[in-house]
């Protein structure tokens, strides 16, 4: 939604990283293209300066920490709701899906994890 239409509380929500839920699939839908069209916008600039600063493998390695650093405390939150989840009886579909989404952010931390290693190794060999 562009800003011109949001109210107080969504600015707000926005600027402070509060979130609400929807409860109708075309807001959810609408939300999802909104932040994917956002990333996107944004990797253009990215890929740019990655091209320009990522010279030698030491140069990869502090980006792919933060990364990784940020993809594993978003991925211990997304545990602590999916206890929050399993303790209320949530239905085993959310269940699942949450249970899916952590093992796949677990694995990608692993990854990154094993990336890094890569840089240090590469550069003790060079």
């Amino acid at each position: 939604m562009p800003l011109a239409h949001r109210s107080l509380m969504e600015a707000a929500a926005a600027r402070f990283g509060w979130r609400r839920a929807y409860g109708d699939t075309t807001e959810i839908d609408a939300l999802l293209t909104e932040q994917t069209e956002t990333a996107y916008t944004g990797a253009a600039d990215h890929a740019a300066l990655a091209t320009a600063k990522n010279d030698d493998v030491l140069a990869v390695q502090p980006g792919v920490l933060d990364v990784r650093g940020r993809v594993l405390a978003d991925v211990l939150y997304l545990e602590g709701v999916l206890t929050g989840a399993r303790n209320r009886g949530l239905p085993p579909e959310l269940i699942e899906r949450l249970e899916d989404a952590v093992d796949h952010g677990h694995e990608l931390t692993v990854i990154l994890a094993d990336t890094v290693r890569t840089t240090a190794a590469l550069h003790a060999a060079s």
